[in-house]
């Protein structure tokens, strides 16, 4: 059985009486990129910092290579320096009495390497992340784009096992974001270096995971490929978090074991049959049905009485170039439907919406498939 190359078992992190993470385990394979996901506050940094040796776990362990860093049982804590991994920091930090060189040779000093070996990889490195020519450029001078290519080229210097990123995007402007998002996965490719990614946004966690880690309260809701995680959501949290969602409530009201139909509240004639339901369903249920907007089938009218069309107002549709941008109403509910330009419907227009039974998603509303 193939091992694991880093593998983090049961981490426990509390600051006071505040439980930052509770019991997070995951591994992570050779060359694979790991984001832990999830809004403010659901403990991914904590984590994060806790595999860089800048937090000391409660509990638990960590392990690189068969070889342990981090265990809290056996009282053995690797310093940071030790670990053999690069971190890139949210703010960058990079230091801004330095150039652009002095910056990204810092580990290297601190290794006490020879100069000429020091200047020999800071070029190399300079070129890979595509700041060659700049290195004796002050720091203070670099646009955020560049400033964010330093702190990459300080943490990859030194070749790590794994490369650690902390929200590396978040503070450059939407464009860029796009641009660097490309780069760092076609660098990541190239190197074939771990990493451990965090962020709370999901287009670039979907860009650049092999797998994802949804997080919530301190603990892992839900871990797999991306694909997966968006396809077959195993909580309400995991659905809303990952992508758009429509969400509308009902009832049950005709339960024939593979198949149920939902009396949706707003309409007494509207009605969805979904084709796979969770077992612990029952006839009465009330329940919450999560549809995802592409998904969904645009008409100018309802065809006959039958199930999945939900007839609905356009309230606005704003025009954005590429799309258009309605909020529409079915009875209290009102939500966000993207439709091409192609179909170009106005404020005050009726339209149905046709779903397709395996489109859809049932939630019970008492939270016991997970919280609503």
């Amino acid at each position: 059985m193939k091992q694991p190359f880093l593998k983090a078992d049961g981490l426990v992190k509390r600051f006071g009486k505040l439980l930052a993470v509770d019991d997070v385990s995951f591994e992570i394979n050779r060359g694979e990129v790991l984001t832990l996901l999830g809004p403010s506050g659901c403990g991914k940094t904590t984590t994060l910092r806790m595999i860089a040796g800048f937090e000391r776990p409660n509990r638990g362990e960590v392990f690189v290579e068969d070889r342990c860093i981090v265990s809290v049982q056996n009282k053995l804590f690797l310093p940071p320096e030790r670990r053999e991994m690069g971190m890139v920091f949210q703010s960058y930090a990079i230091w801004p009495h330095m150039n652009v060189l002095e910056n990204v040779s810092y580990p290297l000093r601190l290794r006490r390497m020879k100069e000429s070996e020091i200047r020999e990889k800071v070029a190399a490195v300079l070129e890979l992340v595509g700041l060659s020519g700049l290195e004796k450029r002050p720091a203070m001078l670099l646009s955020g784009g560049q400033q964010q290519r330093v702190a990459l080229a300080r943490a990859l210097v030194y070749s790590p096992k794994i490369l650690l990123l902390d929200e590396p995007l978040s503070n450059l402007d939407a464009k860029l974001r796009e641009q660097m998002r490309v780069e760092l996965k076609s660098l990541q490719q190239r190197l074939s270096i771990t990493v451990i990614f965090v962020t709370h946004d999901q287009i670039e966690a979907m860009t650049l995971s092999d797998r994802l880690a949804v997080m919530r309260h301190g603990k892992i809701e839900q871990m797999g490929p991306p694909q997966e995680i968006y396809e077959h959501p195993k909580t309400p949290f995991v659905q809303e978090f990952i992508g758009r969602v429509i969400w509308l409530e009902g009832k049950v009201v005709e339960n024939g074991g593979q198949s149920v139909v939902i009396g949706l509240s707003g309409d007494e004639g509207a009605h969805i049959r979904c084709d796979t339901i969770d077992g612990k369903i029952k006839h009465g249920d009330p329940v919450v049905i999560a549809i995802r907007p592409e998904e969904v089938k645009l008409s100018m009218q309802k065809e006959g009485e039958g199930f999945n069309q939900l007839p609905c107002r356009v309230e606005t549709a704003v025009f954005l170039g590429d799309r258009y941008e309605c909020q529409l109403r079915f009875g209290a509910t009102v939500f966000t439907l993207p439709t091409t330009r192609a179909e170009a419907i106005s404020a005050g227009q009726k339209v149905c919406l046709n779903l397709s039974p395996d489109s859809v998603r049932i939630w019970r509303k008492d939270g016991q498939n997970g919280e609503l």
